[in-house]
């Protein structure tokens, strides 16, 4: 009997040993997703800047930028300049949508605006920034502050503000649109299309 007890325990020694021997195999469900993982193609950056996609106006008392976000733009500029853009949108991701939905708009065109003060005291107004895209004038729809003095419509020398706007379609970023703040009109836009296809281009090319 006791030479009984001893198989039985060699036998199951054995086993376990086998066991721990046994190579940990990797979920079939989790292995194709690090194979799809590591086949995925790196993304690729552009070589452009952020100065590259923004439109400046001023006068003697104030200068607005105005870049637009839209993706097949920011796809064009180099690692850290995208990379800024596309988490400033997501990190207020819930207010663009908010917005857009009082709007009735589901895919708003966005654009990021800076009011720079050059003298102290200067007045603003938000609601005067449109776009004239292809004969129709567009209003901002709605408007994101991202500085806590953007609702007081005043600058002072040195002091800027920025929010982001909302258009109640995507911006025309292939096509000439004109940019008017009051009596500050630019067209600048259609100059950088050429700089703008040749990079896009040149992405669609490396990404075959």
């Amino acid at each position: 009997m006791k030479s009984l007890h001893l198989a039985s325990a060699a036998l199951l020694l054995t086993a376990a040993c086998a066991h721990a021997q046994t190579p940990a195999t990797t979920p079939p469900a989790a292995a194709d997703t690090a194979a799809a993982r590591d086949s995925a193609p790196a993304q690729v950056y552009g070589r452009l800047n952020q100065s590259d996609i923004a439109i400046r106006m001023r006068n003697d008392e104030l200068e607005l930028r105005f870049v637009p976000l839209d993706a097949r733009l920011t796809t064009l500029l180099a690692k850290d300049a995208s990379t800024a853009l596309r988490r400033l949108v997501e990190s207020h991701r819930p207010a663009i949508d908010s917005a857009g939905r009082d709007a009735g708009v589901s895919e708003p065109g966005l654009a990021l605006v800076n009011f720079f003060g050059l003298q102290d005291g200067v007045r603003f107004d938000p609601q005067l920034l449109t776009l004239l895209v292809r004969g129709r004038l567009l209003r901002p729809l709605a408007i994101v502050p991202l500085s806590p003095k953007f609702g007081s419509g005043q600058l002072e020398a040195r002091e800027s503000v920025m929010a982001i706007y909302l258009y109640q379609e995507l911006l025309p970023v292939w096509d000439p649109f004109q940019i008017s703040y009051g009596s500050l009109t630019s067209s600048d836009w259609s100059d950088r299309l050429p700089l703008l296809q040749r990079e896009r281009q040149r992405l669609h090319l490396e990404n075959r």
